[in-house]
């Protein structure tokens, strides 16, 4: 089955991508590509009396327009951007008061375990982190200030997939809790946090919906009006705005997400299965196949798997160094989700900002390899992979 045993993809997606938001009747020239608006004022017909725009951090069209495309593709009402994934993460965080508790998937992106361990916590909002693949170790984080849950799924850098359902169940029968789902990894094309009863889905558009590598950006979507107006509250008065250059590529890039992610996807799938079967490789952590711990959860809620996926070699950090220096096709860098494929070590660079003691329980060894797979020919990546790997063993 072309799906492999997925949820089936939604009607609609992509026409949503190149519509929502974008009727030209909006501009005065009826432009079909959404205008670049970088007026930081806007004239008012009388004092306090404006006519739907004052002050660009407030508001600008052109970031309006990407906010109200964001929100549809997530089968949200309100959507929101922010100057980086960590700026939402921390307009989040913001929700909460003195004294909150949140309880946080163990094995997150490194910037975001930085921020609630080092930053926030010295605002006197603490955060236990667990194993969110097992339900009971969720139960006992939970404590009686516990204000907001925060998932990674599938997590960053191991791939564990979690159940949202599950986990919403739980936050509901403990009362007022805001559930956020971080859906980099997947986007909206491939997985929608708010069908399955979370409160906040968060992206680092940085990555798969911008996809181009040229654009730092977050965002946040809601479908509750209430938690909505409180974050377009926080946006303003804490000002962590994108630009409104930056939220015309991200809007242009939204209209071929659909394209890029199917490729992604199935280029990803071929070549964790050639790694299952290479002879230098211990474990392949790929949702997508079979032999994933989450594979079933993972088939429940998403309709496939994107590009980034981890393995672990039979080497240690000696064999990881020289097959990723190896790597002619594959380029040695941080980040990921961009047309480009891209590998990289965690345990000395995503991930190195986790306290040593962590990353050794959550497994983020130095033969852990992180790969974000591009748009390249799938043969041509296959064989960068394998000489690669024929140079370090």
């Amino acid at each position: 089955m072309a799906d492999h045993g997925f949820l089936k993809q939604k009607p609609g997606f992509a026409t949503i991508a190149i519509h929502a938001g974008q009727e030209p009747e909006k501009w005065n020239s009826a432009a079909v590509v959404t205008p670049i608006v970088t007026s930081t004022t806007f004239k008012q017909p009388a004092p306090a009396e404006h006519t739907g725009f004052e002050y660009g951090r407030s508001g600008n069209p052109t970031r309006n327009t990407l906010e109200e495309c964001l929100a549809a593709l997530d089968g949200g009402k309100y959507g929101l951007t922010f100057a980086s994934g960590l700026g939402a993460t921390t307009t989040l965080v913001a929700l909460l008061n003195h004294g909150d508790h949140i309880v946080s998937s163990d094995d997150v992106y490194g910037g975001t375990n930085r921020l609630l361990r080092q930053v926030v916590s010295r605002l006197g909002i603490n955060t236990t982190f667990t194993d969110f693949t097992n339900i009971e170790k969720v139960k006992n984080a939970m404590q009686e200030n516990t204000k907001m849950i925060w998932i990674e799924t599938p997590t960053n850098p191991l791939l564990k997939v979690v159940d949202i359902e599950a986990i919403v169940k739980i936050a509901r029968s403990r009362g007022d809790i805001i559930v956020v789902v971080d859906n980099t990894f997947l986007t909206p094309y491939l997985q929608r946090p708010l069908d399955f009863g979370a409160d906040i889905v968060m992206y680092s558009l940085t990555k798969y919906m911008n996809g181009h590598s040229d654009v730092i950006m977050g965002a946040a979507i809601v479908n509750d009006k209430a938690i909505g107006d409180k974050l377009r509250f926080l946006q303003n008065a804490m000002g962590i705005v994108p630009s409104p250059m930056d939220c015309y590529f991200v809007n242009r890039s939204l209209k071929t997400l659909a394209l890029r992610m199917e490729h992604h996807k199935k280029s990803s799938l071929i070549i964790a299965n050639w790694l299952e079967k290479h002879p230098k490789i211990v474990e392949v952590l790929h949702p997508g196949l079979p032999t994933h711990a989450q594979h079933e959860i993972a088939k429940k809620q998403m309709t496939g798997h994107s590009g980034v996926f981890s393995f672990k070699h039979s080497g240690g950090l000696k064999e990881s160094r020289k097959f990723l220096s190896s790597l002619k096709v594959f380029t040695l860098a941080e980040s990921l989700g961009g047309y480009e494929s891209l590998a990289e070590l965690p345990s000395v660079m995503t991930h190195a900002s986790v306290p040593a003691l962590q990353r050794e329980e959550l497994g983020i060894t130095d033969s852990l390899v992180r790969l974000s797979v591009g748009l390249e020919d799938t043969e041509d990546l296959i064989e960068d992979l394998d000489q690669a790997f024929k140079a370090a063993f």
